[in-house]
C-alpha cells in the first residue's frame, strides 16, 4: 500500500498548454495569438491557420473568463422563469436548452431565482438577462431597461409602447389554430378553452387565436379561468362548473400545462369517456400527457429550442448585433385523447 502511494504521488499532472506555447510552436508573438484564435485585430490567413493548427496540435483551449474580463464583461448571463416554474416541464427543458447553448457559446448561465426587488438583479454582475414570459408591463424588465442592463424575453413584453424589446416567440396563433382544426376534423363542435387571464403574449396570443377560430366557424368562445402555474386539481373547479353545465362542451383544450390533466380528471368523474364522449387537449406538451391515460394530444412548444435561441439573441446583443426575430414554430403532438373512432 505504502508502495502505491508513493508511486501515485509521483505522478505529474500534464500541464495545461498556454497561449505562450502555441506563440513558440507557431513562431508568433502571444498578442498575434490571441487575434488569430478570437478573430480580432489583422491577421493574415496564412498566419491565423498556422496559428490555428498549433493550438489544435497542443490541445489549447481559449480560458473565457480572462477573455470577457478583457472585454470589461463577466462572461455570465441570466435566467429568470416565472414564480413556481420549476414544477412544469417546459420551462426546466427552457433552462436546460439554454445552458446548452450558453456552454457552447462561452458563456456561464445563471438560473436567477424570483426578485422580489427588481433592483436587486445589479448586485449579480450580469452581461445580459433572458426574461421568460414577462407579466404585463414586467418591473423587472423595465428595471434592466434602465440599469442598461442588455435584455431579451421569451414571448414579447405587453408593453404600451411600440418597442417591447428583443423577444423570442413561438407562433401561438397558427399552432392552436392546426389543434382547434384537428378537433373539428374529430368530430368537435363546441371547443372550449381553460386558460389563464391575459397577463402575458403567450395567453393572450393563445385568446386572441382562439377568438379568431370561433368567428370563423360561428363557434361561441367558451373559456374557464384556472391559474396560469399551478397543480392539475387547482383546474377541476373550473372544469367541473364546464363539464356540468346544461351544455357541456365535447372538447376541451387547457392552456397552462397542467390544466388538461385536470380536464381529464373531471371528466373521469363525471363518467365521461375520453375520447369518446369528449375530446382533451393540450397548448403545452409534457411528459405526463404522454404518460397519461389515454395520452393526451398536445402542442410542442419546442421549449428546448426557445432556450437555445434566448441565449443567441443574447450573445448577439452583446457583440452588437439585431437577434434574428424568426419565431419558433410549434408541432402538433397527435393522441388518443383526440382520436375517437370511426362512427359504426
Amino acid at each position: 500500500m505504502a508502495g502505491q502511494a508513493a508511486g501515485r504521488s509521483s505522478v505529474t499532472p500534464q500541464r495545461r498548454p498556454t497561449i505562450r506555447d502555441v506563440a513558440r510552436l507557431s513562431g508568433v508573438s502571444p498578442t498575434t495569438v490571441s487575434h488569430a484564435l478570437s478573430g480580432h485585430g489583422r491577421v493574415a490567413a496564412t498566419t491565423r491557420r498556422r496559428v490555428e493548427q498549433a493550438a489544435s496540435r497542443l490541445g489549447y483551449r481559449a480560458n473565457p473568463a480572462a477573455r470577457h474580463l478583457r472585454g470589461g464583461r463577466t462572461g455570465t448571463v441570466g435566467l429568470v422563469l416565472p414564480q413556481g416554474a420549476g414544477a412544469l416541464s417546459y420551462y426546466l427543458d427552457l433552462a436546460l436548452g439554454a445552458a446548452r447553448r450558453a456552454l457552447a457559446a462561452g458563456l456561464a448561465l445563471t438560473l436567477l431565482p424570483d426578485l422580489g426587488v427588481p433592483s436587486e438583479v445589479a448586485a449579480f454582475g450580469l452581461d445580459g438577462v433572458a426574461v421568460v414570459d414577462p407579466v404585463r408591463e414586467d418591473p423587472l424588465v423595465a428595471e434592466l431597461a434602465r440599469l442598461g442592463v442588455p435584455v431579451v424575453t421569451g414571448e414579447r413584453q405587453l408593453a404600451a409602447g411600440s418597442d417591447a424589446g428583443p423577444a423570442v416567440e413561438t407562433d401561438h396563433r397558427e399552432a392552436l389554430a392546426a389543434l382547434l382544426d384537428h378537433l373539428l376534423a374529430s368530430g368537435a363542435r363546441t371547443v372550449a378553452l381553460v386558460s389563464p387571464p391575459p397577463d402575458g403574449a403567450f395567453v393572450a396570443d393563445t385568446l386572441a387565436g382562439y377568438e379568431a377560430w370561433c368567428r370563423r366557424h360561428g363557434v361561441e368562445p367558451r373559456v374557464a379561468e384556472v391559474p396560469f402555474i399551478g397543480r392539475p386539481e387547482q383546474a377541476e373547479g373550473a372544469v367541473g362548473a364546464l363539464l356540468g353545465s346544461p351544455s357541456p362542451p365535447d372538447a376541451v383544450v387547457g392552456v397552462p400545462e397542467h390544466s388538461a390533466l385536470g380536464v381529464a380528471a373531471v371528466a373521469s368523474r363525471l363518467g365521461l369517456a375520453v375520447p369518446g364522449d369528449l375530446l382533451v387537449a393540450s397548448c403545452v406538451d409534457s411528459p405526463a400527457h404522454a404518460m397519461a391515460w389515454p395520452p393526451i394530444t398536445a402542442l410542442d412548444l419546442r421549449p428546448g429550442l426557445v432556450g437555445a435561441r434566448l441565449v443567441d439573441a443574447l450573445a448577439a446583443l452583446l457583440a452588437g448585433e439585431a437577434p434574428v426575430a424568426e419565431p419558433v414554430e410549434a408541432r402538433l403532438v397527435v393522441r388518443a385523447s383526440t382520436l375517437r373512432p370511426p362512427a359504426g
